[in-house]
């Protein structure tokens, strides 16, 4: 399934992030996270490991719930499978899940029987679904902060992007959903003379008419309105998503818990506040966006968790990265190899 992607452009976006993690670990003090990351009790580990799991686990199930108002079903653990395998797919890509997105449909077609058109739409609901529970867990944060400490300048700036994001996602859902027809007209009538161009000059890729592609764009429009006007499983998708983002939140709260003995309140507002905020640095063009969320994770929770310092907020980041990224890395590449397997 990965034979067209470009291992050189995969190579060098991990040692991008490898640059940058390096970066990081050279400011903040190597010694320090290190010893911070080894001393951490390994009942606490396991705990970050499950919280990992589970949201894993519930983002796989809001994809079932997405697939179900499609008229697709996949069984909780071919949800689980498909996901990881998904998230492989985003964590192994330059631009996360911009970039991976492509590859998961694929996978999602497949183990559903379904069209490439209407696997894309699935997966690419999820992904834009997430954003809303996330906005309103750093919502909450913001407002915790604002009645119980004094902002400085860095929290400010943080609060400002929070509410920002707030309202573009607001703005932008309003005006996509109703001029949805429109939008889909210009890029049919954009992109289809285009990519059909395209598929004429590649000897590896058969043409395709371009009322063929036509047909596929507006296959991926109306598998989007389907799941936009499916109340029920659109409901449960959206608590399927909110809970992953609390297991998430879960896992960075042991993960600062492990690492220090800072108020469990203030744990936990912080990573409200830092785990919608580091999941943008996914865009960044690198595998997954490693090197990008631990530098915004690290930038969010030092003012807000001063008592910890930058070692050992660097330290509860790492130790977050390796259940939240690394974990289902390995789990998805086990999904995938599975995957490829029946496919042959």
């Amino acid at each position: 399934m990965f034979e067209d992607v470009d291992g050189r452009a995969i190579a060098a976006g991990f040692l991008g992030a490898a640059l940058v993690l390096l970066a990081l670990l050279w400011f903040v003090g190597v010694d320090e996270v290190l010893t911070r990351v080894t001393n951490a009790p390994p009942s606490v580990l396991a705990l970050i490991v499950a919280a990992a799991v589970c949201w894993l686990a519930s983002w796989g199930l809001a994809l079932r719930a997405v697939l179900a108002s499609l008229g697709l079903s996949l069984s909780r653990i071919q949800s689980f499978v498909v996901f990881s395998a998904a998230t492989f797919a985003n964590n192994v890509t330059p631009f996360g899940q911009a970039g991976g997105e492509p590859v998961s449909a694929l996978f999602i077609s497949r183990e559903a029987d379904t069209e490439y058109e209407t696997a894309l739409a699935a997966i690419a609901s999820v992904d834009g679904l997430n954003f809303v529970p996330s906005i309103g867990f750093a919502l909450l944060a913001v407002g915790y902060y604002a009645v119980t400490i004094a902002f400085n300048d860095r929290l400010v700036f943080v609060a400002t992007a929070v509410a920002a994001l707030a309202v573009a996602l607001a703005v932008a859902a309003v005006l996509g959903w109703r001029n949805r027809y429109a939008i889909e007209h210009r890029l049919v009538r954009g992109l289809a003379p285009i990519l059909g161009r395209v598929t004429a000059r590649l000897p590896v890729v058969s043409r395709v008419k371009v009322d063929v592609i036509e047909r596929r764009i507006e296959g991926f429009f109306h598998a989007i309105e389907r799941v936009a006007t499916d109340r029920r499983n659109l409901a449960s998708a959206l608590s399927l998503s909110a809970l992953g983002w609390a297991f998430s939140i879960t896992s960075l709260s042991l993960s600062l818990y492990a690492v220090s003995d800072v108020a469990a309140v203030s744990v936990v507002a912080a990573a409200m506040l830092a785990i919608p905020l580091g999941s943008l640095a996914g865009v960044t063009p690198l595998p997954g966006g490693l090197g990008g969320i631990e530098a915004v994770l690290i930038f969010v929770l030092t003012p807000v968790l001063p008592a910890l310092g930058s070692g050992a907020v660097a330290a509860a980041v790492l130790l977050h990265r390796a259940a939240t990224y690394w974990l289902p890395l390995l789990v998805g590449g086990g999904s995938v190899a599975a995957l490829s397997a029946r496919a042959e």
